[in-house]
């Protein structure tokens, strides 16, 4: 499928960015709509067209997936801005472009969820995520849901309470991950796109404990190695402090780090980029 039209949603994102210039280096012919054109240098007109259009308004996606295969969604938001919520975008926004989807019979929707998401529906990111997983499931096309670990880029906040000497941890800090750099998991969506998968995880090359990504942290700004390990009760009641007397736009993204962070998360491992390499290159910025 070396000429495959692919749309790509959440092109200036995180993930978005680096799936960008994985589809133009694969030489996909990409459409990569923007809500702000500003936003995205085009480097490459040969392959790259940005349209302005917003998930989030059904009327300006109208004709988008004319003439796509297959379609790549990384909508979604981490911290909730613009007074949108988690199903304004999350659900809806990405159902809108289902729709479009549909609607020109593509070959494939890929849609890049989170790690376990279908086993923590209580979390208010996940309940949007997951409904629009079941939609997805049910539009009769076919359909890749992608569940990535942590980003590398999450985990700078091991990194910015480094700099302050300390880092604190609930529970034992041997809960396991495998988080990956954004590069490596675009690489493998742009795989993922002549294969005929429905669902997979995917993680880094190392699998890290809570207290091993601390100690790469640490190091990684000189400083000595000192891990507070903080009961679990104390988690617990964070969140459901902040659940009862915040609004969602506050826990929400509290709750997601703090409940994924209390267990293992492991994923099968792929690419090749070490945090401890991401840290050292961070702690210079």
């Amino acid at each position: 499928m070396k000429h495959t039209n692919v749309l790509l949603a959440g092109a200036t994102g995180y993930l978005g960015s680096y799936l960008l210039k994985a589809l133009e280096k694969n030489q996909k012919q990409v459409v990569a709509i923007v809500r702000n054109p500003d936003k995205l240098k085009n480097t490459n007109e040969n392959y790259v067209e940005i349209k302005q259009a917003e998930v989030t308004k059904p009327k300006t996606l109208k004709d988008v997936c004319k003439g796509i295969d297959v379609v790549i969604s990384t909508v979604g938001i981490t911290r909730q801005k613009d007074g949108l919520t988690y199903m304004d975008v999350d659900y809806q926004a990405n159902l809108n472009l289902l729709e479009e989807a549909k609607k020109q019979k593509v070959k494939r929707f890929i849609y890049v969820s989170a790690i376990n998401g279908d086993k923590h529906r209580n979390l208010k990111i996940f309940e949007a995520k997951e409904k629009f997983v079941d939609a997805l499931k049910a539009s009769g096309l076919n359909y890749t849901v992608v569940r990535p670990n942590g980003f590398f880029s999450d985990m700078k906040d091991f990194l910015n309470m480094a700099k302050l000497g300390k880092v604190y941890l609930f529970g034992s800090g041997k809960q396991l991950l495998n988080p990956i750099h954004g590069e490596d998991l675009a690489n493998k969506i742009v795989d993922l796109i002549s294969e005929d998968i429905e669902e997979i995880s995917i993680g880094g090359p190392d699998i890290l404990s809570l207290d091993d990504i601390s100690e790469l942290a640490l190091e990684a700004l000189d400083k000595p190695i000192k891990i507070y390990h903080l009961p679990d009760w104390i988690r617990k009641f964070i969140i459901w402090f902040l659940r009862t007397f915040t609004s969602v736009k506050t826990y929400g993204p509290i709750e997601f780090f703090l409940t994924l962070m209390a267990e293992d998360n492991i994923a099968p491992s792929y690419g090749k980029q070490k945090l401890k390499n991401f840290f050292e290159k961070s702690s210079k910025l």
